[in-house]
């Protein structure tokens, strides 16, 4: 079963690596969830349900919690993004495992949408 066109990553914005920490910590105690770290400013888990993510560079997080739509084609999405009536906020970029890009839809919400 495809999961193209999904919501499977929601990032929760820190800021700072401090935040990042505590809210490691926070959502440990609270929940049980346990976090992988990529380097000090990124740690990610899949314990909670659609995987989740603490990001703390100040260059890549948004202010807001960002929702991740997992796409087969980027380049396609691109252009569905746009062609809708959607707003580039984050052109192409590439991370560990993937590419990505971030967009505003026309209430002003900012997604992103991945692929491998």
């Amino acid at each position: 079963m495809s999961h193209f066109n999904h919501i499977d990553l929601v990032e929760f914005p820190a800021e700072s690596v401090e935040q990042l920490q505590a809210a490691k910590e926070f959502f440990g105690q609270v929940f049980g969830w346990k976090f992988q770290d990529w380097g000090d400013h990124y740690a990610d888990t899949a314990d909670s349900g659609v995987s989740s993510g603490l990001i703390a560079n100040a260059g890549a997080r948004s202010r807001m919690p960002l929702a991740v739509v997992h796409v087969d084609d980027l380049e396609a999405a691109y252009e569905k993004v746009t062609g809708a009536g959607g707003t580039i906020v984050k052109e192409i970029f590439s991370f560990p495992g993937g590419r990505r890009f971030h967009f505003r839809d026309p209430a002003g919400n900012e997604l992103a949408a991945w692929s491998e």
